[in-house]
């Protein structure tokens, strides 16, 4: 949960005082934390199963330190249930961590194997705990429909290169481009830079010199422009949400120092008025 839910907790009327203690308890800095080194701590574990020689030696000392680790986050989940109820269900990344743990709960035997080894998915769970993880995803997620126009333009210049390639080398470079799916997966390699102009270009100048004619002006396009729109646009929004959240998060911050003044106020009065009682 954000603050923004756990002020909305807060302020609703009608929740019980052991709700709110436990909410201001689950999403304190100390419980976060605490998450977060059980996340890291259980990825190395998943990483240290896949080594035969560990399981053989430590196998069975993993195996329940993982366990532990799951009960951890099943705990977490159903504190978090047993306080914020169907609130906790409008937080997207509530459910993202509800499906990540039951999918480690899956038996792992027959289909439900391929499931059960989805359970290193417990490691993106760093993106719900670490607040600049969330707004690294949430800046991807809002960049979305500005790199659409990126991507349709990225799809139009490739199916263009790939036909192109295709008909004039692949009767010479089948292994290539023989064929379009080839001639693409070549291509990307090519706008990666791994290995292209020795592993590929070169030997395909030597059939075709006047070949670089067409790979010089792709990488150019591709990879030095349209891989730099990609990026810009992701920073700009990065920036443009850092720029909104700033106030936001202020904002919140002094509504949860007024609720919890209002809340140690009210319970004065209440011991005073039980006093004179």
């Amino acid at each position: 949960m954000s603050e923004t839910d756990l002020i909305k907790l807060l302020a609703r009327k009608g929740v019980s005082p052991w709700r709110a203690q436990i909410a201001r308890w689950i999403e304190s800095p100390r419980i976060q934390w605490t998450t977060t080194s059980v996340i890291l701590f259980n990825a190395i574990l998943m990483g240290m199963e896949t080594s035969p020689y560990l399981m053989s030696s430590f196998g069975s000392t993993l195996k329940l330190l993982d366990k532990i680790c799951l009960a951890y986050f099943v705990a977490e989940i159903v504190t978090k249930l047993s306080v914020y109820r169907l609130s906790f269900w409008r937080n997207g990344w509530n459910c993202f961590d509800f499906a990540v743990v039951a999918i480690a709960l899956t038996p792992g035997a027959g289909i439900w194997g391929v499931l059960r080894s989805l359970r290193v998915l417990r490691v993106l769970r760093l993106l719900t705990v670490i607040p600049q993880l969330r707004k690294v995803v949430a800046a991807f997620m809002h960049a979305i429909p500005g790199l659409a126009g990126v991507i349709a333009l990225m799809s139009i210049f490739y199916y263009t290169f790939g036909v192109l390639v295709t008909t004039l080398f692949a009767e010479a470079f089948p292994d290539w481009f023989g064929s379009l799916g080839k001639s693409f997966y070549t291509l990307f390699q090519i706008m990666t830079l791994e290995s292209w102009s020795m592993g590929i270009v070169r030997p395909v100048m030597e059939t075709f010199p006047w070949a670089w004619a067409i790979f010089i002006p792709f990488i150019v396009v591709a990879t030095f422009t349209i891989l730099n729109l990609f990026i810009g646009i992701i920073v700009s929004t990065m920036q443009e949400l850092a720029s909104l959240a700033e106030p936001h998060d202020k904002e919140n911050a002094t509504l949860l120092e007024t609720l919890s003044r209002m809340e140690r106020d009210l319970a004065a009065l209440k011991s005073q008025l039980s006093q004179r009682n």
